[in-house]
């Protein structure tokens, strides 16, 4: 046992263990989807953190984070590179920061593992203690300087028994079972004790089994006739999307495909379809909503929306029901460098990359209606914002469909847009309805209430998807409470480990 002790402690043996462990994590994501590689990725961390010391175990949590980050998203290299004109070795350094800064995140939950919460004996607490701070770690990132809530450890139970607590508590509430599930498998004091053991694999099952049963449940219900949809894929280069020279090509593209498609009840555009300002391309879009009108279609579309309201030129990032006038949805969710650049005065010009087009969007309210079309309401998303659970459980509360647009051509051929389709799939499932899922190139989908794909086409190709979507009535709980009451435990747990290592200290 001595060579399991030295990947325990201190030293480069355990730090490197802890970056293979981390890489772990991306294989079970989507595509890969090897969901047991997460349990063990993070059974070695919880292992790898139980003998060191606060700064020791900060090193060991950076590590960890900086394989799975490496690994799970280092496609952004693609768009600093091939789409922000960045060198390779720029685009590589950048990239590593990106990379090295979000692994300081769990670097930061390592340290206040070790200083302030880890019990001095593994068991129950050590279990459930590091399940909340995990969750508490992942919600911080999702909000810290706008966040970037990707990889979350939920996720990777989109397609297991586990899915079944998504209408309950939502993503997190799933990183907190993974968690735990993968801290108790791993923690050999109470396998060694036969009451301990029982109680483990009661728990065990009630979380597994559990899911599974949950995941019977309807929390919804269809209201209404199903709606048939055609969702137009035009797959446009990214190079040639703002190009003023193909602006009109563009918008014949969308013209004809739409056109080609015949009597259905909605029309989707992906993101920023139309490449021109609203009040530009006013009459091409109330033109096309009144011919499709005709034959009982509505259009919905991505378009940049100026605003002069304040007296000065405002840029939002919008979707429209194309045909009315205030039927409209402004991001708020904005992405850091594609549509803004933060410390903008200083980091503009520097390099092409801070010089994207159409990186000065400006945030849309952060409250809004969802969109009225077909006689339903629909939660809309941009690109990023599918991403972001709460933000996105309150517009879903409000609609009986969910639909989200992006334009994810920025990652190219990178496993990027297929952990974003997953994220989306999620959402699905939490908020029990419907999903109409539109990208310039892919993933085009249609996902059920339960997060199933029952349409999609292929990446890359100039085509369209055309199917059926139900929407749905009613909440489920996820929808009425969001993360509060998860929130509200994470924080007790925290709270009664905090106490225990302080009357620790205080008895010596």
């Amino acid at each position: 046992m001595q060579w399991i002790d030295r990947l325990r402690g201190p030293g480069w043996l355990g730090n490197l263990l802890a970056i293979i462990a981390g890489a772990l994590t991306t294989l079970a994501f989507a595509p890969f989807d090897w969901w047991p590689l997460g349990l063990l990725s993070i059974a070695l961390l919880y292992q790898g953190l139980q003998q060191l010391a606060p700064c020791q175990a900060a090193l060991r949590g950076w590590c960890w984070g900086l394989g799975l980050f490496a690994s799970g998203v280092s496609w952004v290299y693609i768009s600093i590179h091939v789409h922000g004109y960045a060198s390779p070795a720029l685009a590589g350094l950048l990239t590593g920061l990106f990379v090295g800064g979000l692994a300081l995140v769990i670097a930061l939950a390592a340290w206040l593992w070790a200083r302030w919460l880890r019990p001095a004996q593994p068991g129950w607490l050590a279990c459930f203690g590091f399940a909340a701070l995990w969750v508490a770690q992942e919600i911080f990132r999702g909000w810290f300087l706008t966040g970037f809530p990707w990889l979350y450890q939920g996720y990777i139970h989109t397609d297991t028994w586990l899915s079944g607590f998504a209408p309950i508590g939502g993503v997190w509430l799933l990183t907190f079972l993974t968690i735990l599930s993968a801290c108790l498998l791993s923690e050999l004091r109470l396998w060694k004790r036969l009451p301990h053991a029982a109680a483990a694999v009661a728990l065990q099952l009630a979380i597994w089994l559990g899911g599974k049963g949950l995941g019977a449940i309807e929390w919804t219900k269809p209201t209404g006739e199903p709606l048939s949809v055609a969702l137009i894929q035009a797959d446009i280069p990214q190079s040639r999307k703002w190009d003023p020279d193909h602006i009109q090509q563009t918008l014949s593209l969308y013209r004809d495909l739409s056109y080609a498609q015949g009597p259905v009840d909605l029309i989707l555009w992906p993101e920023t379809a139309i490449p021109v300002l609203k009040t530009q391309a006013q009459g091409f879009a109330d033109a096309m909503a009144a011919n499709l009108a005709e034959q009982g279609t509505t259009l919905i579309t991505g378009i940049p929306v100026d605003n002069y309201d304040t007296g000065e030129l405002r840029i939002f990032n919008g979707i429209m029901v194309a045909g009315t006038e205030e039927n409209q949805y402004l991001k708020n969710k904005l992405v850091p460098f594609g549509e803004y650049v933060p410390m903008e005065q200083f980091l503009r010009g520097l390099i092409a990359f801070f010089d994207l087009p159409m990186s000065s969007f400006s945030r849309g309210p952060a409250v809004q209606p969802p969109l009225q079309a077909a006689g339903y309401r629909l939660a809309p998303f941009i690109c990023y914002e599918a991403v972001y659970p709460d933000f996105a459980a309150r517009l879903a509360a409000q609609s009986e469909l969910l639909i989200t647009i992006s334009n994810d051509s920025w990652f190219g051929e990178s496993i990027g847009p297929l952990q974003h389709l997953q994220m989306a799939r999620m959402r699905a499932i939490e908020s029990g309805r419907w999903m109409i899922r539109g990208t310039n190139n892919g993933v085009t989908a249609l996902i059920d209430h339960r997060g199933d794909i029952t349409a999609r086409i292929p990446q890359f190709q100039q085509v369209a998807l055309s199917g059926w979507v139900q929407p749905r009535e009613g909440l489920s709980p996820y929808l009425r409470w969001r993360s509060w009451p998860l929130k509200i435990g994470v924080l007790v747990i925290l709270l009664a480990c905090a106490l225990g290592r302080w009357r620790r200290r205080d008895e010596h």
